[in-house]
C-alpha cells in the first residue's frame, strides 16, 4: 500500500483516479480549493463515496497557500499527482495573471512540498496545449518546436521545466503526463462534449466555431488513468515528459455528429468564427507512452460517448 497525494482531488480526474486508488487498497489524501470556475456541489459529488472510505482523506486547501499546505500536509506520502490547476486556454486569456500564479507558482510549491518532505516521485499533469500550432504531427515528446498560443498552454510549459529543475537540484523523479482532450463521466461542464450534449438535449444551438474541421486527439479517462497509474509506479528514468493520448484524430463535426447519433437527438448548428487560442488540430505520439509505461489505450470514441451518455443522464448532479 501507498499513500498518494492527489491536488485537484476533487475535480474530474483527481477524483476518478482517487476512486481507483482506493480500490486498489492504497492509502489517499486529496487536496482541493473549490476553485469557483465551475460549480462546486459538482465537486463535491465526485468525492461524496470517497469520504465515506477510512483510507481516504480530503483536505480543503489551495496551493498558492505554501503556509497553508505546511500546516495541513502532515504525513508521509509516497508520491504526489498533481493535477490541480486553473483549468482551461479560454479562461487563462480572460485572466492571465491568475492563470500564472495557479498553475506555476501553485506547481513550484507543491515540488517544495516534495523536497521538504522527501517524496520521491512527482507525476504532474501537463497538456498537449503545450504544443500549439506546431503542424508537424503527430505531436512527439523530443520535438523542441513548441508554439503555446495561451496563458494556460505556457504555464504548463513553464511547469515541465521546474520540473526538470527540481530533478537535478534534489533529485525528485518528476514525470510529466501530456493529456489529450481528456473526456468521459465527471468531465467539468465547460468541455465541449458535456456543453454541446447538453445543448442538443435542451435543443439550444450548439456553437460550432470554424467550420467543423478541426481536430482534436479525445482521449477517455479510463485510458488516461491507466497512463497516470503507471506513471505513479515508474522508476527507471528521473525525468521524463510522456503524450497520453488516442492516436487518432475526430473533427469538431464528427463529435457533433457521434453526441447526434448517441443521444439520439438532431443539434442545432450555430456556426461562429475561430476562438482566440484554439489551435487547428491535436494529435499524439503515444510510442514513447508505450514503450515506457506499457500504455495502450482501447475506448473508441463512440464507446467513450455511449459511457459518458450513461453517466450524465443517469446522476442526479446533472441537471438536463
Amino acid at each position: 500500500m501507498q499513500h498518494i497525494l492527489i491536488t485537484g482531488g476533487a475535480g474530474f480526474i483527481g477524483s476518478t483516479l482517487g476512486d481507483q486508488l482506493i480500490a486498489e487498497g492504497h492509502q489517499v489524501t486529496a487536496i482541493d480549493n473549490f476553485d469557483p470556475f465551475y460549480d462546486e456541489s459538482i465537486k463535491r459529488n465526485n468525492i461524496a463515496g470517497l469520504l465515506e472510505h477510512p483510507n481516504f482523506q480530503f483536505l480543503e486547501v489551495d496551493i498558492c497557500n505554501m503556509e497553508m499546505l505546511i500546516a495541513h500536509l502532515k504525513d508521509d506520502y509516497d508520491v504526489i499527482v498533481h493535477i490541480a490547476a486553473k483549468a482551461g486556454v479560454h479562461a487563462s486569456i480572460q485572466n492571465p495573471i491568475g492563470c500564472q500564479q495557479a498553475n506555476v507558482m501553485g506547481t513550484q510549491h507543491m515540488l517544495e512540498i516534495a523536497k521538504i518532505k522527501k517524496i520521491p516521485q512527482f507525476v504532474f499533469a501537463s497538456s498537449s496545449s503545450v504544443y500549439g500550432v506546431n503542424p508537424d504531427v503527430p505531436w512527439v515528446e523530443s520535438d523542441q518546436n513548441m508554439m503555446p498560443i495561451s496563458p494556460y498552454a505556457s504555464s504548463k510549459l513553464s511547469c515541465e521545466l521546474l520540473g526538470h529543475v527540481y530533478t537535478n537540484l534534489y533529485g525528485i523523479r518528476f514525470i510529466a503526463l501530456r493529456f489529450f482532450t481528456v473526456y468521459g463521466p465527471r468531465q467539468r461542464p465547460d468541455l465541449a462534449i458535456y456543453k454541446f450534449a447538453k445543448m442538443i438535449l435542451n435543443k439550444q444551438p450548439v456553437p460550432m466555431y470554424g467550420d467543423g474541421s478541426t481536430r482534436r486527439d479525445y482521449t477517455y479517462i479510463g485510458d488516461i488513468l491507466k497512463g497516470v497509474r503507471a506513471a505513479i509506479d515508474y522508476k527507471k528514468t528521473d525525468y521524463e515528459i510522456i503524450n497520453l493520448g488516442n492516436f487518432q484524430t475526430v473533427s469538431l463535426m464528427e463529435m457533433i455528429n457521434t453526441l447526434e447519433d448517441v443521444f439520439e437527438t438532431k443539434a442545432i448548428i450555430n456556426q461562429l468564427p475561430m476562438q482566440p487560442g484554439d489551435v487547428p488540430q491535436t494529435y499524439a505520439d503515444i510510442s514513447k507512452a508505450k514503450r515506457l509505461l506499457g500504455y495502450e489505450p482501447n475506448t473508441t470514441f463512440r464507446e467513450g460517448i455511449v459511457k459518458f451518455r450513461e453517466w450524465m443522464l443517469t446522476t442526479k448532479i446533472n441537471k438536463v
